[in-house]
């Protein structure tokens, strides 16, 4: 089953010419594909929702600033498809293209991206696939944050689907950090100056330490 985005009519073996019906099969195929990961999106938000809920109305303590969530372009999909020499072919992208839907989960504190982890992955129809902890074990340039590829399962009208979905939890300093360093790596067009790159060093372990001293004093104030 190949995919084929919308405005291109050449898969990746050599140029071939899609004829009308083709071209709308493969479409619907498209459409099916990306849809699928639209409802697992949605599937990991109502379950950080209900969390939220539940700790706001009986702990009367929201561990969730805030939640935030995107699904890949077809585009940049092929894209990476095209970067890792990848098969044109829906089921090869779907096992080896974990990141096409995202949920960012930012925290207050570090024990609490932690809990939600916990929380999320232990629910009967979530399963883990991969898990990065760069809070425990931080990049090279400071970057922290804990990732986890996991799969739910989307009931269509024909069936269950596996879909995976990349979930990141991290602070609101991590996400303060990651996002200035996003930014500079795009103006420079990943040619930061060493000064900046070493600036930036600094202010992770300021968040870092910022991270610290908050949770110390929550712990104080909730005893």
């Amino acid at each position: 089953m190949s995919v084929v985005p919308d405005n291109v009519l050449a898969l990746t073996q050599g140029q071939v010419t899609l004829s009308r019906e083709d071209l709308r099969r493969v479409h619907g195929q498209m459409q099916r594909f990306m849809l699928g990961y639209e409802f697992g999106l949605r599937e990991i938000e109502t379950k950080l929702s209900i969390l939220r809920d539940e700790f706001t109305h009986m702990h009367d303590y929201n561990p969730i600033e805030h939640v935030t969530s995107r699904v890949k372009s077809v585009d940049s999909i092929m894209a990476k498809v095209s970067r890792r020499g990848l098969p044109a072919d829906l089921e090869v992208i779907r096992d080896n293209i974990t990141d096409i839907a995202g949920v960012r989960v930012t925290c207050s504190f570090v024990q609490d991206a932690y809990r939600l982890f916990d929380l999320l992955t232990e629910q009967d129809d979530v399963t883990v696939r991969t898990v990065k902890d760069y809070i425990a074990t931080p990049k090279a340039n400071g970057y922290k944050s804990l990732h986890a590829i996991v799969e739910v399962p989307v009931f269509l009208s024909d069936g269950a689907v596996d879909i995976p979905v990349e979930v990141q939890f991290r602070t609101i300093a991590m996400d303060f950090w990651a996002s200035l360093e996003h930014k500079i790596y795009y103006k420079y067009d990943g040619q930061v100056p060493s000064e900046l790159v070493a600036e930036l060093g600094e202010a992770a372990a300021t968040a870092a330490a910022l991270d610290e001293r908050m949770e110390r004093l929550h712990r104080e104030l909730r005893g």
